[in-house]
Formats: structure tokens, C-alpha cells, sequence
């Protein structure tokens, strides 16, 4: 069985590996910001209760995001396995979870893939995306806040024997072909 969180500052490419992995062992990738967006689409009672923090510019708190994390984690198609990307962002969330998968799902091996890439490289790929929002100020920052909120969680799942450190600069598919590696053996 196939459980795995990925870690990564923005730009990594965590988005697009786990949906790769998760295509080619056929489990979810299940993503916070999808979960959000899915849960106030479907105006399940999480989701109003995030769109109400949302439409007013706030961060969602860890509370209402831990349970729609344990709300999606409960649904059939991740018997099998599943691939979390954006959960846990800090090591209260990791706890959380640990916990979740301790008492629902009898503690199934989770491992931690973490996607290293300099920073250079990141801003560069950052940049390239051309949105509005990723300037070179705004990117820096986003990499301190990055840096400082996982610094923690990369050292709870290096402390735990969990982590993995897979280096995101290279191809797409040499990265895909690493991640397959280390995940299988």
C-alpha cells in the first residue's frame, strides 16, 4: 500500500509528481487546496465553514483543515493508498494525522517525500510561471515562510525514519523515475 506525503518549497513540482505517482498506482492525489475547493463546491457543512473564512481573506485554521483532511481520508478510494500534497504543513498537523492514522486506519507505514531544489531554481521556475502574484519579492517571501514552517516537519519525519529527500532538479521524468526507486524499495 501506497501512503505518502510530499514535502516541497512552491515550485518544487510536488503538484506534478504526485500526480504522476498517483496516476501510475492508481490512488489519489489529495491535495488541502483541492479538498477546500471540493468542500465548498459541495457546500458540505466543512465547506461552508471554510468558504466563510475564505470569502472573508483568512487562512482557514488548522482545526477545520485537520478535519477535512480526516473527512477525505475516510472515503473509499483510499483503501488502497492515497498521496497527500499541502498536508501536514507544520508538525501540530503531523501529529494530527499520525494520530488520525494510529485510531482509523491501523498506522499503515506513511513515507515522507521531500523535494529538494535551490533556490535559484525555484525562483526561476517561480518566475517563469508568469502569474501576477510571483515577483521576486513575493516568491522570497513565500520561501521564507516555506522554510520556516516545514524546517521543523522535515526534522519530526527525519527524526522518525520517514523522510525522504529526492532532488526535484532534474527532468520530470528523472524525478518520476528517482521517486519510483525510492519508493519501492
Amino acid at each position: 500500500m501506497t501512503r505518502l506525503i510530499f514535502l516541497g518549497a512552491p515550485g518544487a513540482g510536488k503538484g506534478t509528481q504526485a500526480e504522476t505517482l498517483a496516476h501510475h498506482r492508481n490512488i489519489p492525489h489529495i491535495s488541502t487546496g483541492d479538498i477546500l475547493r471540493q468542500a465548498m463546491q459541495k457546500q458540505t457543512p466543512l465547506g461552508v465553514k471554510a468558504q466563510d473564512y475564505v470569502s472573508r481573506g483568512e487562512l482557514v485554521p488548522d482545526q477545520l483543515v485537520n478535519d477535512l483532511v480526516k473527512e477525505r481520508l475516510d472515503e473509499p478510494d483510499t483503501e488502497q493508498g492515497w498521496i497527500l500534497d499541502g498536508f501536514p504543513r507544520k508538525v501540530s498537523q503531523a501529529s494530527f494525522l499520525d494520530k488520525l492514522l494510529q485510531e482509523k486506519h491501523n498506522h499503515q507505514v506513511v513515507r515522507v517525500v521531500n523535494l529538494e531544489v535551490p533556490d535559484d531554481i525555484l525562483m526561476a521556475r517561480l518566475l517563469a510561471r508568469g502569474r501576477a502574484d510571483d515577483n521576486e519579492e513575493v516568491i522570497r517571501r513565500r520561501l521564507e515562510v516555506y522554510r520556516e514552517q516545514t524546517a521543523p516537519l522535515i526534522d519530526f519525519y527525519r527524526d522518525r525514519q520517514q523522510l525522504i529527500s529526492v532532488n526535484g532538479d532534474q527532468s520530470l521524468d528523472e524525478v518520476t523515475a528517482e521517486l519510483l526507486d525510492v519508493i519501492d524499495s
